[in-house]
């Protein structure tokens, strides 16, 4: 039986994952930057909170990526029914 892999991704794949991992590393700074809060430890510097906002770039990323997909999509729609 042939792999169901696709041999062409979408468009919009790689910065999908690329999204994905910077919102992943965001999650992770969030984390290292609350747990302070809960330990009573002295808080970390302004930058990590800087880093926090990772998150929402990586969500703005993959939006990006999500978006470039439908685009390919609807041309390649246009293509076949024109």
């Amino acid at each position: 039986m042939r792999d169901k892999t696709q041999e062409n991704p979408a468009p919009g794949d790689r910065l999908i994952r690329a999204g994905a991992i910077v919102f992943f590393i965001g999650t992770l700074a969030t984390m290292v930057t609350v747990a302070p809060l809960f330990f009573g430890a002295k808080p970390f510097p302004t930058y990590m909170f800087g880093l926090s906002m990772l998150m929402g770039v990586g969500f703005l990323i993959a939006a990006a990526g999500v978006l470039q997909s439908i685009a390919a999509g609807r041309r390649q729609a246009r293509g076949e029914a024109g």
